[in-house]
C-alpha cells in the first residue's frame, strides 16, 4: 500500500518546529538554471510565510538560460518537502537550512525555462498514462589537491584503485565526512567507495521518484563539493578530467510503476529473462532517441573525451542484460528492483533535464510500441571494427557539435524542452563549441609551434 504523503500544513508544522529547535536563522531559497548550476537567494527565518507563499522575486534576465531583461521578474516556489538544515552551518544557538524551487511568472504560472518544472512535465505525461518514473543516478567524482591560491591542480590526494581502502584509498575520510552530511540532510545512503581512477569516488543514494531524484543528484553535487572545500580539496564532476583515466560517469537507472496497480511495469516473470513489453519497448525507445538527446546527459565538449573505447565508457548503441559494455544494462535485480540502466550520461548534466530527456525517450517507445532490436552479449569494446559493423551497431556522436546538430534536428529535445528553453539551450551549447573550436589549446601547441 502507497504511503501517504505529509500535507502542506504538516510539512510546515515541521518546518517550523525545526526553525526553533535548530535555531535556523537563514533560508536559502535554492534553484538551477539551464545548466543545472546551483543558485540562491537567502532570506531571514522571518521570512518564512512570505517565502512558502512564493513571494521571494528574483531577477530571471541575470540567470543563464531564463528570460529577456524587459521579463526578468520571476518568483520563487519552495518545495516544502526539501526543507534541510546544512550541518556545516550549525553552532550553538545558529543555523542555516534551505529549500530547493521551482520557478513562478509573475502571474502565478509556471516558468517555462525552468529545469525543475520541465522535468514535472515529463513527469505529468507518465501519470497520464497511469507511469510513476522511478530514477536512481550514480555519479562519480574527482577530488584533486588544491595550489596556494584554493585553485584545484591534477595532483590527486591517493593512488588508490577500485574499491582500494585506505591507506591507498586518502579520500575515504572525505566520503565518510561528505556521508554524514547527507545523512543529516535526509539521504538514505546505500554504497560508498573508491573508483577506477586515481582520486575517483562515488557515494550512492536510495532511488526516489523522478523529480525528488533531479532533487537529490543536485544536492548531492553541492555538498560533496562543500565538503571537500573543508578538506583543503577541489571535487570535480566533470566528465573527463584526466587524459589516460576512467572518467566520470552517471549512469541513471530508470523504471516505471503501475500507479494503479502499484506494481513494476517493467517486470515480467514469465518472459525468458523477466522483462515485459513495456520494458522492452521502453530500451527501444532509449536506443532509438539516445543521438537526439545525448547533447543533455553529455553536455559538454569534455563529454565526448570520455564517450570512448577502452574507458568502460559506452560508446556504442546497443542494450544487454549482462554487459557492461552496452549502453544500455538490465542490471539483475528483479521484481519489484526491474530497472533499466542508461550508462552514457555524465554528471556534468543538469539532472532535470537528464532526467526528463531518457523518460520521454523511452516513454515514446512504449507509447508507440517501437520494437526492441536484439541484445548484444558479447563484449563491444573487443569487436573489430568490421563486425560492429556487420551487427549494425552505430556509435554515440563523437563531439558536442554533432550532438547539438541531432538535437536540433530531432523532436525529442523540442517536445520534453519546450520552445523557450529549447532554443536556449541551443544557442548556449552552440557558443560553447564555437569557444572551443576558435581557441588555441595546448595540445596545438606542443604538436605544431616548433615542429612547423
Amino acid at each position: 500500500m502507497a504511503t501517504q504523503a505529509p500535507t502542506r500544513e504538516s510539512l510546515l508544522e515541521t518546518i517550523r518546529e525545526t526553525i526553533e529547535k535548530k535555531n535556523v536563522e537563514l533560508l536559502h531559497m535554492q534553484f538551477v538554471d539551464i545548466e543545472g548550476m546551483l543558485k540562491h537567494v537567502t532570506i531571514t527565518a522571518d521570512q518564512l510565510d512570505q517565502a512558502v507563499n512564493g513571494q521571494t522575486m528574483f531577477d530571471g534576465s541575470s540567470i543563464t538560460g531564463f528570460t529577456p531583461i524587459n521579463q526578468s521578474d520571476l518568483y520563487l516556489n519552495p518545495d516544502l518537502s526539501t526543507f534541510a538544515v546544512l550541518p556545516w552551518t550549525e553552532e550553538e544557538g545558529y543555523s542555516e537550512a534551505r529549500f530547493l524551487c521551482s520557478v513562478k511568472k509573475p502571474d502565478g504560472s509556471d516558468f517555462d525555462g525552468d529545469p525543475r518544472n520541465i522535468l514535472k512535465k515529463t513527469v505529468k505525461r507518465a501519470a497520464d498514462k497511469g507511469y510513476s518514473i522511478s530514477v536512481g543516478p550514480e555519479l562519480e567524482f574527482f577530488l584533486f589537491d588544491t595550489d596556494e591560491f584554493g585553485q584545484p591542480t591534477l595532483r590527486t590526494q591517493d593512488v588508490g584503485g577500485y574499491f582500494e581502502p585506505s591507506p591507498k584509498d586518502d579520500g575515504e575520510k572525505v566520503r565518510l565526512a561528505i556521508y554524514k552530511a547527507l545523512r543529516m540532510m535526509g539521504f538514505t545512503i546505500e554504497a560508498s567507495h573508491h573508483e577506477v581512477a586515481i582520486g575517483q569516488h562515488e557515494i550512492n543514494f536510495k532511488y526516489s521518484d523522478a523529480l525528488g531524484s533531479a532533487d537529490a543528484a543536485t544536492t548531492y553535487k553541492w555538498v560533496v563539493k562543500t565538503v571537500a572545500k573543508q578538506f583543503g580539496l577541489h571535487a570535480t564532476f566533470m566528465p573527463k578530467p584526466l587524459g589516460g583515466e576512467n572518467g566520470n560517469g552517471m549512469h541513471v537507472n530508470m523504471s516505471l510503476f503501475d500507479i494503479e496497480k502499484q506494481e513494476n511495469s517493467f517486470y515480467n516473470e514469465d518472459d525468458k529473462i523477466a522483462l515485459s513489453k513495456t520494458a522492452y519497448h521502453f530500451i527501444a525507445g532509449l536506443l532509438d532517441n539516445v543521438k537526439d538527446f545525448v547533447a543533455v546527459t553529455n553536455p559538454l565538449v569534455n563529454s565526448y573525451k570520455r564517450l570512448v573505447p577502452g574507458y568502460e565508457a559506452p560508446c556504442y548503441i546497443a542494450w544487454s542484460a549482462s554487459n557492461r559494455s552496452a549502453l544500455v544494462r538490465i542490471p539483475a535485480t528483479r521484481g519489484a528492483g526491474t530497472r533499466v540502466e542508461i550508462r552514457c550520461p555524465d554528471p556534468s548534466a543538469n539532472p532535470y533535464l537528464a532526467f526528463a530527456v531518457v523518460a520521454a525517450a523511452g516513454l515514446d517507445g512504449v507509447e508507440n510500441e517501437k520494437e526492441c532490436p536484439a541484445s548484444v552479449d558479447a563484449d563491444i569494446f573487443n569487436m573489430s571494427l568490421a563486425e560492429i559493423s556487420e551487427r549494425g551497431i552505430e556509435n554515440l556522436p563523437t563531439s558536442l557539435e554533432s550532438a547539438i546538430d541531432r538535437f536540433e534536428a530531432g523532436s525529442i529535445g523540442r517536445e520534453t524542452f519546450g520552445e523557450h528553453a529549447f532554443g536556449e539551450y541551443i544557442e548556449l551549447k552552440r557558443g560553447e563549441w564555437d569557444d572551443f573550436r576558435t581557441s588555441v589549446h595546448a595540445w596545438e601547441l606542443t604538436a605544431y609551434q616548433s615542429k612547423f
